[in-house]
């Protein structure tokens, strides 16, 4: 049997790719119509409502009417729920050149079900930036993703996330307070070491390093240091684009010491002399541990020149009405 020859394999690379750049183009421009007729049909829905001064609340006559007649004259795709949505996406986004053209409607759905504006801005634009597929949005939705980064900002920094999205420019940037390791699925009755917690994490990289967020490229694992002929290792060791600049990071099932702080305070100056080359900024230590005092950690890193970041990890989702609540207290400010 002959081989086909390199052109004709070139060929068929060529044709692939146009065809799949075709297929992508096709399915942007039905989002984008659909995006826009659904936009459209709030907008009416609304003007109705002014003109005939009858506001359309989800119980309403008028939006149960009109799912019943769209549905006998055009089919699937306009129930109740759906219709309220519509009109709630003409109420949100009145100008329609605020509307991402990148993003889907399934995104627009579930940005919508968020009644607060600065939380549903965040994550509109970190989708749009990031390119979140619907379902990275709703599962960073679940984690409560804005209020964690939002916790370690203040007033102006929570302001700029909403209406920037998640920018990374310093080391502050990347840390989140707590860390949601759901997606190990680790039972509630279970007891998990620091060596069985690390192997989880490793084994769901893909995963936690959507978690770790934006930038993070695995380096490696239980990374071996050797000072004085003794042998240290460091459990997590990443490495960040945007930073440039290793972050390493140690995990503690139990409340963190001090001593894990001099240690991690050890690794960063030895990345810094060792490991470092021309044009990298410092290192940037995170220790994750069950459970953490403030003021403990404050005295244990007080003074102490590299950046070394301490922060809970959570094994289940975290109560969003007090993440919510912590918020507040910070806008009111």
């Amino acid at each position: 049997m002959q081989l086909p020859n390199r052109n004709y394999i070139d060929l068929i690379d060529r044709i692939g790719f146009t065809i799949l750049r075709a297929r992508e183009n096709a399915i942007r421009a039905v989002n984008l119509e659909l995006v826009i007729s659904n936009w459209e049909i709030g907008k009416n829905i609304v003007e109705f409502e002014q003109g005939g001064k009858e506001k359309a609340e989800y119980g309403s006559a008028l939006l149960t009417n009109l799912s019943k007649d769209l549905k006998s004259k055009y089919g699937k795709g306009f129930s109740k729920s759906n219709i309220y949505l519509f009109r709630l996406f003409y109420i949100k986004y009145p100008i329609f050149q605020t509307v991402s053209g990148k993003l889907s409607w399934s995104h627009y759905a579930e940005l919508l079900s968020i009644s607060d504006d600065l939380e549903r801005n965040s994550y509109e634009k970190q989708s749009e930036k990031d390119n979140w597929s619907f379902r990275e949005l709703k599962g960073q939705i679940n984690s409560a993703l804005f209020q964690r980064i939002a916790l370690s900002k203040d007033k102006a920094g929570v302001l700029e996330l909403a209406r920037d999205g998640h920018e990374v420019l310093i080391p502050n940037d990347i840390i989140k307070d707590p860390y949601i390791f759901e997606f190990l699925q680790i039972p509630q009755n279970e007891i998990v070491k620091e060596k069985g917690l690390e192997e989880l994490l490793v084994n769901n990289l893909q995963k936690f390093l959507l978690e770790l967020g934006k930038g993070f490229s695995f380096v490696g694992q239980q990374y071996k240091i050797t000072l004085d002929n003794e042998h240290y290792f460091i459990d997590l060791v990443f490495y960040h684009r945007i930073l440039k600049c290793f972050v390493l990071v140690d995990l503690k099932t139990r409340r963190v010491k001090h001593q894990d702080i001099g240690q991690m305070n050890l690794y960063l100056n030895y990345f810094l002399e060792e490991e470092n080359t021309e044009g990298e900024n410092p290192p940037v230590g995170i220790i994750i541990a069950a459970d953490k005092n403030e003021l403990l950690v404050k005295y244990a890193t007080g003074g102490i020149s590299n950046k070394i970041f301490v922060s809970k990890y959570q094994l289940y989702l975290p109560n969003r009405e007090v993440l919510e609540e912590k918020i507040k207290e910070i806008i009111s400010k």
